[in-house]
């Protein structure tokens, strides 16, 4: 059974890249949502095996406030439910000392940023904090 990954992004071209790497050569179910409802229900139904978790969001909201993805992930850690899911922060905020303060605020496994042009890379970067199947 394939596993599924959850990609939270609002860019299309970001998206298509993604999902097209995810199902064609890593095999994966692939589910596309900024909807913070649907996040959160996606991530309790114990479907998930990873979160791709884009930092700027344009159009995501959470109980009538605009949010982000440090908060969407905050969310996620912080629910009992749903904290083991692994989540890898996308963005292309990559100054330094980004990396290093965007993990320390929001409990994610891991960082790569953007643009992503690689496959194998970023595959390989998503595998580092896969679980096993």
């Amino acid at each position: 059974m394939p596993r599924k990954v959850l990609i939270v992004e609002d860019d299309p071209i970001n998206i298509k890249f993604m999902k097209v790497v995810l199902t064609r050569k890593g095999g994966f179910d692939v589910v596309v949502s900024e909807n913070v409802d649907e996040i959160l229900e996606l991530a309790r139904s114990g479907d998930l095996s990873l979160i791709i978790m884009d930092i700027s969001l344009t159009r995501s909201e959470y109980e009538g406030a605009r949010v982000d993805g440090i908060f969407i992930t905050r969310l996620l850690k912080g629910d009992p439910a749903t904290a083991s899911i692994p989540v890898v922060l996308a963005t292309a905020h990559a100054m330094f000392g980004d990396q290093e303060r965007f993990l320390a605020e929001t409990g994610a496994e891991h960082y790569i940023s953007k643009p992503i042009h690689d496959p194998d890379l970023f595959l390989g970067e998503l595998r580092k904090v896969l679980p096993e199947p």
